[in-house]
């Protein structure tokens, strides 16, 4: 069993604050029997974040060039992806304030299939099927296009942005550029926005583009548990949410491979940070060393573990 946990801490004081609260006991005693083998990622600038990083390893892709996710996406929604350059559009709405540009969360628009799919079709003119483009559409807040002109474009995660200023993000490719701006342009006073603000709901004003690429293999992990449940309490700075879900893992999926690991059957925890990834093994011991392990039940330090994410 292989446990990733992403978006395990938090860079702000409110979010280190939130983590010196949390008491996981099985994680701690996980930390305690299990060593890190490799660390992945750099500073919270990167484009991918630490999580996108430790999939690219374990799928066995290269990061030599940008990593494709919005072809993995869009086949996980069961697009035939074939051998065309996607990217991921996800709906958002961009907030302009004084000084700088936030997108919020894509889910605060709420939008429903119908709604989404209308807006989606909407913007067809954009990307003609004669001139090399292709639509797909995945989910209410996933949508897709293929061209030839979109391989190996860099573009930042969309998890880079959410209640952020999109400033530091915004691609710099002339290609994704221009697109984001016709994009606008299409959506500012579309028929759909002044009903939804008619009814008070947030204006879909923009997208968000990444995961730009080709689609590659991916090395099946049949025993790979992506748990998200900390993702949306972090970046909606919900610390007390935060914190229950870290307590909801450490009762639940942390217990389970801990119980692993005490059978001596083999186990894996990746942590995912906004600056690393930190994929823990069991540690090899000699008989001694592992019956003095079993009597001495060593704890990691969780808060240590955390911060260094």
């Amino acid at each position: 069993m292989h446990l990733m946990i992403p978006h395990a801490s938090a860079l702000g004081e409110a979010g280190r604050h939130a983590a010196q609260t949390l008491a996981l006991p099985r994680l701690a005693a996980l930390l305690g029997r299990l060593a890190p083998d490799r660390s992945l990622g750099s500073d919270e600038y990167s484009p991918h974040t630490p999580l996108e990083l430790a999939l690219a390893a374990h799928w066995g892709w290269t990061a030599d060039t940008p990593l494709p996710f919005a072809a993995a996406q869009a086949a996980d929604d069961g697009i035939a992806v074939e051998a065309k350059a996607w990217a991921l559009l996800t709906p958002l709405h961009l907030s302009v304030g004084s000084d700088q540009i936030t997108a919020f969360n894509p889910q605060a628009l709420k939008l429903n299939e119908a709604e989404s799919r209308a807006f989606f079709e909407s913007l067809a003119w954009l990307f003609p099927a004669d001139e090399g483009w292709t639509m797909a559409w995945g989910a209410p807040t996933r949508w897709y296009v293929a061209h030839e002109s979109l391989a190996d474009l860099p573009s930042a995660s969309l998890e880079r942005v959410i209640n952020r200023n999109v400033d530091p993000w915004m691609p710099e490719a002339r290609r994704l550029r221009s697109l984001q701006n016709e994009l606008q342009m299409l959506l500012h006073r579309h028929a759909l926005n002044e009903a939804r603000e008619a009814r008070g709901a947030l204006l879909l004003n923009s997208v968000w583009i990444s995961g730009c690429g080709r689609a590659r293999p991916r090395a099946p992990q049949p025993d790979l548990l992506i748990d998200a449940r900390l993702r949306e309490p972090l970046i909606n700075e919900d610390w007390a949410a935060w914190a229950d879900a870290w307590a909801q893992l450490d009762a639940g999926p942390l217990r389970e491979l801990l119980q692993r690991a005490e059978a001596g059957q083999p186990v894996e925890l990746t942590l995912c940070g906004e600056r690393f990834a930190r994929h823990y093994r069991p540690q090899a011991r000699s008989g001694l060393s592992q019956l003095w392990h079993k009597l001495a039940a060593p704890k990691g330090d969780v808060l240590a573990a955390l911060e260094a994410l």
